[in-house]
């Protein structure tokens, strides 16, 4: 049965894939995601799905596809599309291909983002690894079930989803389609995230904490640094203290290891930014901004109370903080004034380690091995919205992509053609093995 089904499946439709990806492509300048300048209007891609998969659809009556365009906001629905299988309560499914983008500036490209171009094996534009060229792939992959109607005891479902590169805008995408229990019969088989790179099941990714700690001092002429507070001398010591016990409390986790990850949990300053002043004067405020990423084997809660502790402490205690210089203090006793630090968070991501020991692992791990030629699992800490919490939901979730890390949000963005359809082939033989259980 198993091979019958991969027969049937067969290889890519290079021609049918490309035509799609052309009137995606061909969107993606109104699918940019930087609210509030740019919202995305999903349904542009939604628009071109259906055009693809209604002829083989329930919808028509020209086939057995289910299809149901789910919208929270105009213009920014979700397409959900089953495929049904004989065994009730047997289900996999492909999530996570979503139909925004982020954004591109035409003066930076060699080519135009928001258009397709061919050049050999390169399909060139913005969304075509990120992520507009899975939606194509698994679209193609829906079209040939719903085509050739092979009699499978699994249910298969695709998940094409909004708002997925940014989260300011809540209750658009999949956060909503599983607060409704859109996708609760997915619980019953492996969900495979389907938004990453490089044709390798990416088992591990970090959770991300934004930060941003402002210092207050004394602003003061340069010449008389007795009487100031140097707010970048505070930041600057501050930063390497909160560091320090940041790497302390966070150490490398034995499982790190398990899972391939390349880097352990971090902690750095990434923008620094003042009010300005003369080259003479010494500053009274200015902020240091980075990020976390923490392994998933840290709670990202529990870390952000730890770095406020350090604040706390380092506030209550600044006389003993490190300084810069015989003159260099943080405290005026004669003027009762002191510095002080705030430590702020943007909204936090949580980091996945998918499970190991699962059935959708497993068969997903043999496919690439069998397609690819080899399996090497690998694990970043590049964060992916959404997978932790479908996770925490009860969701067997692991991930892959067919496209290149080395243009993930990149300019020049492209994909190649030839890793397209081994994607394919890895779906084909996802659903094969998974008939054989």
């Amino acid at each position: 049965m198993a091979s019958i089904v991969k027969q049937t499946l067969g290889e890519l439709n290079s021609d049918s894939f490309v035509a799609l990806l052309t009137k995606l492509i061909g969107e993606s300048k109104y699918l940019q995601n930087n609210p509030p300048e740019l919202i995305p209007e999903e349904d542009r891609v939604v628009k071109h799905l259906l055009g693809s998969l209604l002829p083989f659809s329930t919808t028509t009556g020209g086939g057995p596809l289910v299809l149901n365009h789910v919208t929270y906001l105009p213009n920014r629905g979700n397409l959900i599309v089953e495929y049904p299988g004989t065994q009730p309560g047997k289900v996999l499914s492909f999530v996570g291909c979503h139909m925004d983008v982020v954004t591109a500036n035409p003066s930076d490209w060699d080519f135009d983002p928001f258009s397709l171009s061919i050049n050999g094996d390169k399909l060139q534009g913005r969304g075509t690894t990120d992520c507009l060229g899975h939606v194509a792939l698994v679209a193609e992959l829906m079209r040939k079930l719903g085509e050739t109607k092979p009699k499978l005891k699994s249910t298969v479902v695709a998940v094409f989803i909004a708002s997925e590169e940014n989260s300011s805008i809540p209750g658009v995408g999949v956060d909503a389609l599983v607060k409704d229990g859109l996708l609760n019969k997915l619980k019953d088989g492996p969900l495979f995230w389907i938004d990453t790179a490089d044709k390798q099941p990416c088992i591990g990714t970090g959770g991300m904490i934004p930060w941003k700690l402002h210092a207050t001092g004394k602003l003061f002429h340069s010449g008389l640094a007795h009487k100031a507070i140097n707010a970048m001398e505070l930041a600057m010591e501050a930063s390497k203290e909160i560091q320090f016990r940041f790497y302390r409390d966070f150490p490398p986790h034995p499982k790190e290891q398990v899972y391939g990850f390349a880097t352990p949990s971090t902690m750095k300053p990434t923008q620094w930014i003042y009010p300005g002043g003369g080259i003479n004067q010494i500053p009274g405020e200015c902020t240091v901004s980075g990020d976390v990423r923490l392994t998933p084997f840290y709670s990202v809660t529990y870390c952000v109370k730890k770095l406020q502790e350090y604040v706390d402490d380092i506030n209550a205690n600044i006389e003993k903080l490190a300084t810069r210089g015989p003159v260099s203090k943080y405290v005026l006793p004669d003027e009762n004034l002191r510095g002080r630090l705030t430590i702020s968070f943007d909204a936090a991501m949580n980091g996945v380690a998918c499970d190991l020991n699962s059935r959708g692992f497993h068969v997903l791990c043999k496919a690439t091995e069998e397609v690819v030629g080899h399996v090497k699992p690998y694990s970043i800490t590049g964060s992916l919205p959404l997978i932790r919490e479908l996770q925490d939901e009860g969701f067997d979730v692991q991930t892959a992509g067919y496209g290149l890390t080395a243009t993930y949000h990149a300019k020049n963005e492209y994909c190649l053609l030839s890793d397209m359809c081994q994607g394919y082939l890895v779906f084909a033989s996802i659903i094969s093995q998974l008939e054989e259980d």
